[in-house]
């Protein structure tokens, strides 16, 4: 009977989990399409922008060049303004998003 229970609480947090990731990713899409896409696209860069393909990069890599964006230790103009407004949530949303597709 432990044994059940302790399988049920497992899948309970799994399933839960896996609610997390769906919606991070989803609320990833909505920024990504609403802002990143613009110049660096979704799958491959806007048509005549000089901006590097997000899709498939490194989660660590896209939340940590983010954050740093946003805190202006990495420096660019666009970016700064651009990450400036995004919180911890929308960083981790956008690279869980661009991470997860394929290039």
């Amino acid at each position: 009977m432990k044994r059940m229970a302790l399988s049920g609480a497992l899948m309970l947090g799994l399933l839960a989990a896996s609610s997390v990731d769906a919606a991070s990713i989803f609320g990833g899409q909505g920024r990504a399409a609403a802002v990143c896409s613009q110049c660096h696209g979704i799958r491959t860069p806007s048509a005549d922008a000089p901006f590097p393909p997000l899709a498939g990069r490194d989660f660590e890599y896209l939340q940590t060049a983010l954050k740093q964006y946003r805190d202006k230790t990495r420096k660019s103009d666009i970016m700064n303004a651009i990450a400036g407004s995004l919180t911890d949530n929308d960083i981790a949303n956008v690279a869980a998003y661009y991470s997860g597709l394929k290039p």
